[in-house]
């Protein structure tokens, strides 16, 4: 049933397929109506306040979708079951969809039928990603499906928060906590696996470290030092256990040879985006002691716009490739997407330094970072549409 739908419909044959191609169009389509927002010139028929609504947008709309469409493409290499294709998948979609309607339209049907339509995609993610877990009995893949239901509670916090507060904030920094805990979770698995097939098929002898004490310490303060934050983000207790984990986390980093991989930018983007997350702990923690030297809002920029826009694209590229049977290779496109979501996260940290042309800058963030994912979802539509080069199933 699912083969045939995926055979009939290519877009239906594997889950990076729509979640991609939906994801990229409504991270650049929510960012560059939040420019108008922002300003002042557009609205929305939305309950959320607008800066609410564009952070939902982005941590719980579409940050998941990658999220579905990496993981369920990715649950099926792990447990060796066929992937989600055809109709199930399409109807998967369609609830994300739904949720996406529902936020932008909650002022009309009120934020609590808005709340249950949005989390329905969440828990069904979990659901299915956990009982493809449990029937193949992977079982140490259950910590994703866990990190998929903490974003799916901090989502059902932040409609709680914004419906009798008004705002959300601490169910903010809980989603955006879990999100980069993942990226570690699995960008740890991925990245230091690639590079090593990568620098084997070269001939290498020095591969990237393996797993080991010193990963497992970092992936615990990493843990401690994001629930610290949620907590307190200014609590000047929460400020070393974050510069511990940056510093851990880039000793990390520098055991996977990120830099015998940067004649791959393919390889290299997932590099850089784990440092940013370690730069982002360090940033974050002498903003608590220096704020007046390290904008809080530039620190958490450089998580959202660096970390977060980096890890997404650069996985979006890969996947897409690797899966559609293309080479593992970056050609000019995806040199244009990395440095396009580079330049954006780069003037939205600097925006708080720049005084009088702050609302200029914030624009043109937005509309690079804006860019760079419209530019994946145009220059890679045809390849998630199409069957695969090598006419495998995926």
């Amino acid at each position: 049933m699912n083969g045939n739908a995926g055979r009939r419909w290519p877009l239906l044959a594997g889950a990076f397929r729509p979640f991609f191609l939906l994801a990229a169009l409504w991270m650049a389509g929510s960012v560059l109506l939040w420019v108008p927002l922002y300003m002042g010139d557009a609205t929305l028929p939305t309950a959320f306040a607008p800066r609410d609504w564009h952070v939902h947008a982005l941590l719980f709309g579409g940050v998941p979708a990658i999220i579905a469409g990496f993981a369920l493409t990715a649950v099926s290499s792990w447990t060796g079951r066929p992937p989600l294709s055809g109709w199930p998948l399409a109807v998967l979609s369609l609830v994300w969809l739904a949720g996406r309607v529902a936020v932008s339209v909650s002022a009309l049907t009120g934020p609590l039928v808005a709340a249950l339509i949005d989390l329905a995609f969440p828990l069904a993610l979990a659901v299915v990603l956990g009982r493809e877990v449990m029937l193949a009995g992977n079982w140490r893949n259950l910590r994703v499906v866990g990190l998929v239901l903490a974003l799916a509670l901090a989502d059902a916090g932040f409609h709680a928060e914004a419906i009798t507060a008004g705002l959300a904030d601490i169910s903010i920094r809980a989603a955006l906590s879990a999100v980069l805990m993942l990226i570690l979770l699995m960008g740890g698995r991925i990245t230091p696996a690639f590079t090593r097939n990568w620098l084997k098929a070269r001939g290498e002898s020095r591969l990237p470290a393996p797993f080991d004490r010193l990963d497992a310490a970092a992936m615990a303060v990493s843990g401690l030092a994001f629930i610290s934050w949620t907590i307190g983000p200014a609590w000047v207790g929460t400020a070393p256990l974050l510069l511990v984990a940056g510093l851990l986390t880039a000793a990390r980093l520098t055991r996977w040879r990120g830099l015998a991989a940067r004649r791959e930018p393919l390889l290299l983007v997932l590099h850089v985006a784990l440092g940013t997350i370690a730069a982002g702990f360090l940033a974050e923690g002498l903003a608590i002691f220096w704020p007046t030297v390290v904008d809080p809002m530039a620190a958490l920029h450089l998580w959202t716009a660096g970390s977060v826009g980096l890890t997404v694209l650069g996985v979006m590229t890969r996947v897409s490739r690797g899966h559609t049977g293309r080479p593992l290779t970056a050609g000019r496109l995806e040199l244009a997407i990395y440095g396009l979501v580079s330049a954006g996260a780069i003037l939205r940290m600097a925006a708080p330094y720049t005084g009088g042309i702050y609302y200029h800058v914030i624009a043109c963030a937005g509309l690079l970072w804006a860019a760079a994912f419209l530019t994946f979802a145009v220059g890679y539509a045809g390849i998630l549409t199409s069957p695969r080069v090598d006419q495998k199933p995926i």
